[in-house]
């Protein structure tokens, strides 16, 4: 099987293949995350003046600020979405938006759902920074054309387009830590005609060297590597046909876990190890069809199939899944009327899962093996209308019928209103809607030697409410509108979520209707300031303020446990002439957040329940010549790192074993120096 992987990995298919969305067969919706196409000048984060719902816009400069290795280190520049550890030694991410966990965010790859299910905790490491052209992160509740998932937010993901005229684009970097990344991206225009064109995107990175500045005989980072390939068509008829379509395959393997060498004990003592392997494969069809002359109505149908596959050993305790998956999406759009656009349509999410899991305690093991599947097929429609420039008005209707929960309803609403050129001010609501899968979401707690108690084994459905708004002020100091001020709000109230509760010394899965008065809900104020003071030196700085509250069984108050309480960041760039060197700045500083209350007995630094505030700094420099751009840089150059990350590191095999407990940096200061080629396409 592996040999066979590899195979298809490495061999670039013809016939179907996971690609970039349409936004042609979308047409022109206004609340369409659509593609837009940036130098790697200017102003990295920037909050979008078109788009109905609040949506921060990382930009290919943006993703050329920092090392941007992969997309889990592209948000430092964001207060919005924070990304952190799913436990000290695998490697695992995961992101944070409006105080609730990343599980929440509904992940887009050119509007096509990704990153479900197994993919969630991996899925950040697996997309390169330099495959994309940008990035949008929307708050709140979203569109309910590709499901009802966008449950705190949605992020997409625009990939390098089949019509890029860069026959070739090589990025090349190293750290001082052996952590190697080598990206290439090539875009052809096959035939004269345009009507078919192709994207070939590749990647493979490796770590290689151990690394434990902290002396507890864990290794900082995991060792290993990732490849990745993915080729992206494009057919794309004057009468306004679009065929979309494109595969993608990786495989991703990660060794952590102790140093062998370091470990002292007993002659049988054995070092405690997490050897994590991912295989994936994913395609995708998608066909646009005009019906009519101006394409005012069209018809598209999207189709998607993921494969994964997940080998993995926490310590002595195997962790096996595979998961399939399918999305069937079928639209009609109607905007014959210039102020009312109509779109309705049908879609289908299904889902398997194989899991086979031993979790072993101190004095007996357990073993897991299930099969289940989820089932979501669903029904919408969506009423959107505007009024000139002024106001617009987005409203929307979805029906789900889920295998066991019935048939759930979920209403949204989006409303913009420009009262004059300097303002605009926007507002949305709804509900949304997630099946849980436990052990999945919380993959963390597999890196203990905690019993897992109550139901990590069902696939309850988990509702919320979001709503919120935002104001931004376009200052008048000059025509560019660079200069702005936003604030926003955004509350989340939970009717029902799992629960994951480490508070009585094992690790409890139930749900919340459970407790009685039980209750989750954060509430997220932030605030926005970007200015050029002058020509070539931009600013921007950011401050968010999250109150979290859940109520857990044992735990001594409702503050959300390991939920940072703000966040703000600092972000300096200023450009030569012509932008032959350009120089960033950013700082950050993250604040305190709740710890396990058993947390506060084993470390001092604990004892009032709380971590400390700590701060981060990146700078990078790039010089960029005619053709080609060589940068050098460093990420957490203030060296700040968790202190004692794990939890009873020195005996692992023992009770109390803990790596899960995540808050802070696990990797000191690194350096690290790169190139970025581009050959542009020539009459």
């Amino acid at each position: 099987m592996n040999r066979l992987f590899l195979i298809f990995l490495f061999i670039p298919t013809l016939c179907f293949a996971q690609m970039p969305d349409t936004t042609g067969i979308y047409g022109e919706r206004k609340d369409t995350l659509d593609a837009s196409v940036f130098t790697a000048s200017g102003n990295g984060n920037m909050l979008s003046r078109g788009k109905e719902i609040r949506t921060e816009v990382i930009t290919a400069a943006g993703l050329c600020k920092m090392a941007c290795c992969n997309l889990a280190e592209s948000f430092e520049n964001s207060a919005s979405v924070t990304v952190g550890y799913s436990d000290a030694v695998t490697g695992a991410r995961q992101i944070r938006l409006l105080g609730q966990s990343g599980i929440y965010v509904q992940m887009l790859d050119e509007n096509r759902p990704v990153m479900r299910g197994l993919a969630a905790p991996w899925g950040l490491n697996w997309v390169p920074s330099q495959w994309l052209e940008s990035i949008q992160v929307a708050k709140g509740v979203t569109s309910v054309i590709n499901g009802v998932e966008s449950m705190t937010g949605q992020i997409n993901l625009e990939h390098r387009k089949p019509t890029d005229e860069i026959p070739l684009f090589v990025q090349a970097s190293v750290m001082n830590d052996t952590k190697t990344d080598l990206n290439l991206a090539s875009s052809l225009q096959l035939d004269e005609m345009g009507k078919w064109s192709t994207a070939i995107l590749a990647h493979i990175d490796g770590n290689f060297m151990n690394m434990d500045h902290n002396g507890d005989t864990f290794l900082d980072d995991p060792r290993g590597g990732m490849a990745a390939l993915s080729n992206r068509w494009l057919y794309y008829d004057p009468s306004g046909l679009q065929v979309r379509f494109g595969v993608r395959g990786i495989y991703d393997r990660k060794n952590g876990g102790q140093i062998s060498e370091k470990v002292a004990g007993p002659d049988n003592w054995v070092a405690w190890y997490a050897d994590i392997a991912n295989k994936n494969l994913n395609g995708y069809v998608k066909v646009g069809v005009p019906l009519n002359e101006d394409n005012s109505r069209n018809f598209a149908v999207v189709t998607d199939y993921s494969w994964l596959n997940l080998d993995a050993r926490y310590g002595k305790d195997p962790f096996l899944a595979t998961q399939n998956s399918m999305f069937v999406n079928l639209l009609y759009q109607d905007q014959t009327h210039e102020s009312l656009h109509f779109t309705a349509g049908i879609s289908e999410t299904y889902d398997s899962y194989d899991l086979e899991v031993s979790k072993t305690v101190p004095g007996f093991s357990n073993q897991f093996k299930t099969t289940s599947w989820t089932n979501d097929l669903g029904a919408f429609g969506e009423f959107t209308y505007h009024y000139e420039e002024t106001f617009s008005a987005i409203a929307s209707l979805r029906a789900d019928w889920y295998y066991g929960s019935g048939v759930q309803v979920s209403p949204r609403l989006t409303l913009k209103w420009v009262p004059f050129e300097q303002l605009v001010l926007r507002s949305n609501g709804g509900k949304g809607l997630r099946t849980s899968i436990p052990l999945i979401d919380n993959i963390g707690v597999l890196s203990t030697t905690k019993e897992l108690k109550g139901s990590f084994l069902d696939f309850p459905l988990e509702q919320c409410w979001t709503y919120g708004g935002n104001a931004t002020w376009y200052l008048p100091f000059d025509d560019s509108q660079k200069t702005y001020l936003s604030l926003d709000y955004f509350g989340t109230q939970f009717v029902e979520q799992m629960l994951v509760d480490y508070s009585s010394g094992d690790i409890a899965f139930y749900p919340l209707s459970s407790l009685e008065g039980g209750h989750s809900h954060t509430d997220n104020l932030q605030l926005d300031f970007a200015t050029e003071p002058f020509r070539g030196f931009t600013v921007t700085v950011t401050g968010r303020l999250t109150d979290a509250r859940q109520t857990l069984k044992n735990q001594s108050d409702d503050y959300k446990p390991m939920t940072d309480r703000y966040k703000a960041v600092l972000n300096l760039q200023y450009a030569t002439n012509l932008n032959r060197w350009i120089f960033d700045f950013t700082a950050s500083l993250s604040g305190p957040c709740r710890v396990w209350d058993f947390m506060r007995d084993l470390d001092p630094m604990y004892k009032d329940g709380w971590t400390k505030p700590y701060p981060l700094l990146y700078a990078q420099v790039t010089k960029r010549f005619k053709g080609f751009d060589i940068y050098l840089g460093g990420e957490n150059l203030t060296n700040y790192t968790q202190p004692n990350p794990i939890i009873g590191w020195e005996n692992p095999w023992q009770h109390g074993f803990d790596a899960s407990c995540v808050w802070g940096p696990l990797m000191g200061a690194r350096f690290y120096a790169g190139v970025r080629m581009t050959i542009w396409k020539t009459e």
